[in-house]
């Protein structure tokens, strides 16, 4: 398995779309069809009237559109509708990393103001500053996901103070560094890209803020398990591995321990916040930033 196989949140050069519409009767199995295959699976109802839902399922290689039909043709089998017909498509995208490193503009979100080093006039009065040349992770604040993360950590600060915090899938540090920035307690930020830590580290130190980083597979490292338990875990990655890493996020959990798990659509919180659930966490509060969610989880 290739690094980039093994990282769920790791970004590709290329997308593809499988684009199929569906009615309502086989919506529920349909955004669970693809999961051990697609990156993500989006879904919007189009048609209210007539009860009409379009899928789009990304990928990052071109798929095996026999195998697509075929879990098609099942679906049409199990609910009895009209075998969707699905078009496959490359996505097209700028270089948007490339462009955000460049120039995005300054962001404040909460007490935190985001900014590229091409921003030279200072921060609001009262505003914790956060420069952050995203290169090549994932991470400038202007994602839903990212400033969704950093309105809870403002909010978790108005409440308690947190001494151990853990960045699970860091991308940029950025909210390790607001972390940092506001509790100034121990704080480790991991990735299982080595040029997301890579990234991090210069953040860190352009920010001038204690953080520890590290290359971890998830939760299993020493790194991980010796700094455990955390008082508070942020995982922005994905919905997927959200899930699959339910229980080790429990395990590395304090008992009075709070989580903030991004990087999930709105239609995927149900499966995220069950998985969660039966790890003995349940949901404290939700924040939304466009199709993305959320969520603040306690015990």
């Amino acid at each position: 398995m290739t690094k980039a196989e093994k990282n769920p949140f790791a970004q590709s050069p290329e997308y593809w779309n499988v684009n199929f519409t569906i009615t309502t009767e086989a919506v529920a199995t349909a955004e669970n069809a693809f999961d051990d295959i697609a990156l993500s699976v989006s879904s919007f109802e189009t048609d209210e009237d007539n009860g009409v839902w379009t899928f789009d399922v990304l990928f990052s290689a071109p798929p095996d559109m026999a195998d697509i039909e075929r879990r098609l043709m099942l679906l049409s089998a199990l609910h009895g509708v009209a075998l969707p017909k699905a078009t496959l498509a490359k996505v097209v995208q700028e270089d948007w990393l490339a462009k955000v490193a460049r120039d995005f503009p300054p962001i404040s979100i909460g007490r935190f103001y985001v900014h590229g080093r091409h921003v030279t006039e200072p921060a609001p009065a009262g505003a914790m500053a956060i420069q952050v040349e995203a290169g090549a992770a994932f991470g400038s604040g202007e994602h839903g996901t990212t400033s969704c993360c950093l309105e809870a950590i403002d909010w978790l600060a108005k409440k308690r103070k947190f001494k151990n915090i853990l960045d699970m899938g860091c991308g940029s540090g950025i909210l390790a560094i607001a972390a940092a920035k506001v509790w100034n307690g121990n704080v480790l930020a991991v990735d299982i890209d080595d040029v997301a830590v890579r990234v991090t580290e210069e953040n860190i130190g352009i920010n001038q803020v204690k953080v520890d980083a590290a290359v971890s597979d998830g939760y299993n490292s020493d790194k991980v398990r010796r700094g455990a338990p955390y008082d508070l875990i942020v995982a922005n990655i994905l919905a997927r591995p959200l899930i699959e890493f339910a229980p080790h996020l429990a395990a590395n959990l304090a008992p009075d321990g709070v989580a903030v798990l991004s990087g999930l659509l709105a239609t995927q919180e149900k499966q995220v916040l069950s998985a969660h659930m039966m790890q003995g966490l349940k949901l404290n509060k939700r924040f939304l930033g466009g199709e993305w969610c959320t969520l603040v989880l306690t015990r």
